[in-house]
């Protein structure tokens, strides 16, 4: 996985204006193009479409204060990748802060997005209560919402969404689940592969069924394809500990072990939690697959 994403950079590097093909790159890895996206996002704390904007601006900049003053700036634009002026423009100031025309009068200020690199450092002094387990297709039911993406501290959006539900509906779910993973479950669906902060998913606050259970008209139903499951548990302060250990997941877990992401949802199973929530014991359910 390392190998590939590296390769991916490399790619970058060679020619920052061209899109790089991720088929081929996890092809050749023997991996698949929505692992190696999700495995760039959590490790480089950024969607790959992110880091080429952030690299193009970075060497757009160069060519502007590198004696480039007198170039045409469509020509600076399409050397990077972009058809207008207009695009080049809001990319430049999104990633710098300041214009194309500020930068050649001032020479900045520039925010400039260094070449990555990916290392493998496994210290193994941490480990993961992990275990696999095979599951036959299931339904998540419940009651959705499309929210936006947060990656640190409580999300909002889906904190409202779980207050506005009456107590009684919290134990009616309850009632209505008869399979793993078990009791209240917080589901993220639709995830984009990038994992891009303030992107959209479908987050769900329901139950899992068996795929034959019948469901009540109100609830929300999300069908589940059989497949392996890794399931971590994670224990500590709510929900902090919970972002930990997705994030280890991918630089810990995955680069360590035979597996990688399918695409799927992922599952939060709350099995202990204190009465303010502050604290809790979670299940962090990921479909996976056999790497190779």
């Amino acid at each position: 996985m390392i190998g590939a994403l590296n390769r991916v950079v490399e790619a970058v590097e060679a020619d920052p204006a061209a899109d790089v093909d991720l088929a081929a790159a996890a092809a050749e890895f023997g991996t698949t193009e929505y692992h190696l996206r999700r495995m760039f996002s959590s490790l480089a704390g950024m969607p790959l479409s992110e880091y080429v904007r952030r690299r193009r601006m970075t060497l757009a900049a160069a060519d502007l204060i590198g004696g480039a003053s007198e170039r045409d700036l469509l020509d600076i634009a399409v050397r990077h990748g972009y058809g207008s002026t207009e695009a080049f423009n809001r990319a430049f100031r999104a990633v710098h802060g300041v214009s194309p025309a500020d930068v050649r009068r001032n020479g900045g200020p520039l925010r400039a997005q260094p070449h990555l690199r990916f290392r493998l450092t496994v210290e193994g002094n941490s480990p993961m209560d992990t275990r696999i387990t095979d599951r036959p297709s299931f339904r998540l039911i419940g009651h959705a919402a499309r929210v936006p993406l947060i990656h640190e501290g409580v999300n909002p959006h889906i904190q409202a969404h779980v207050a506005a539900l009456p107590a009684s509906e919290h134990a009616r779910l309850k009632e209505l689940g008869d399979t793993e993973p078990a009791g209240l479950l917080q589901v993220s669906a639709d995830v984009d592969p990038d994992y891009a902060e303030g992107s959209e998913l479908t987050y769900l606050h329901g139950v899992a069924v068996r795929a034959e259970a019948s469901v009540p008209d109100d609830l929300d139903v999300i069908d589940v394809d059989a497949g392996e499951w890794a399931v971590f548990q994670a224990e500590g302060a709510y929900p902090q500990v919970l972002q930990e250990t997705w994030a280890a997941t991918a630089t810990d877990w995955f680069p360590s072990n035979p597996w990688r992401l399918r695409e799927g949802p992922s599952i939060v199973a709350v099995l202990d939690r204190a009465p303010d929530f502050s604290t809790a014991t979670c299940e962090l359910w990921l479909p996976v697959e056999r790497a190779g």
